[in-house]
């Protein structure tokens, strides 16, 4: 069987696709302009068009046209993640209960690796107990009190030390804080938001969970971890009501 050889304009864009996921070109550096990329390549302009085609779609770079034209670079960044993932879940009609679901298993798993890093006391521990401060502070503040919360578990997910778990895990994260923080704002406009006794026992559950992960008790952590977004779930944000990319724009 003969493998077809790739179209000149995919290696071209392959090399700058390198290029730009390897650091050489920073987030907001221009691209060679055209003649420089005829110059180098030594390939016909069609190619050229069709690999920065390539690019732009792939959302690595935008192309602004005209006489102060040129090709825009642009990093991959997780938020960026989050909303594909956000996109392609939407399109398949998932339930935001499917993606609370997931979460009720994967964030345990977050918080022993987080038990189980050797620098969690300097690390991981003052963040929380920071973003637990916080949250005591805003304890009278419903929406406000929403948003610190959501940001112990964006933290302890970012703290686990898996670069893969922290994008992937991290991605449904953003999804999820995005839709119970739009809850927040509607139930707390109805007056309908949960008393203050949920706050104050949701911010317990991570001063417990803060404690755990400091004393290195991984297998506990995770089962404290688990027992809390299973309790902290309301049926208004983890129902049949479908996920949706906008939340989080």
């Amino acid at each position: 069987m003969q493998l077809r050889q790739p179209r000149l304009a995919e290696m071209v864009a392959d090399v700058l696709r390198t290029r730009i996921l390897g650091g050489e070109l920073a987030d907001g550096d221009l691209l060679p302009k055209q003649e420089e990329l005829l110059e180098e390549f030594e390939v016909s302009k069609p190619s050229i068009r069709e690999a920065l085609r390539i690019l732009e779609t792939e959302r690595l770079i935008t192309v602004q046209r005209g006489n102060v034209g040129g090709a825009v670079v642009h990093r991959p960044k997780p938020e960026n993640a989050a909303y594909t993932l956000g996109l392609v879940l939407q399109s398949r009609t998932v339930a935001l209960g499917d993606v609370g679901a997931a979460l009720g298993h994967l964030e345990p798993i977050c918080a022993s690796l987080c038990a189980e890093r050797e620098d969690r006391d300097t690390t991981v521990v003052p963040r929380l107990d920071a973003l637990n401060d916080e949250a005591e502070a805003a304890l009278d503040e419903e929406v406000a009190f929403t948003h610190h919360a959501r940001r112990f578990h964006e933290e302890l997910v970012a703290s686990c030390g898996n670069e893969t778990m922290i994008l992937v895990i991290g991605a449904l994260e953003s999804l999820w804080s995005a839709h119970e923080q739009e809850w927040a704002e509607r139930v707390s406009d109805e007056g309908t938001f949960p008393d203050a006794k949920y706050r104050k026992t949701s911010l317990k559950a991570h001063q417990r969970l803060a404690r755990l992960i400091r004393s290195g008790d991984a297998d506990a952590a995770a089962r404290a971890a688990r027992a809390h977004f299973a309790d902290s779930l309301f049926p208004e944000v983890s129902g049949d009501d479908g996920v949706r990319a906008s939340s989080l724009r």
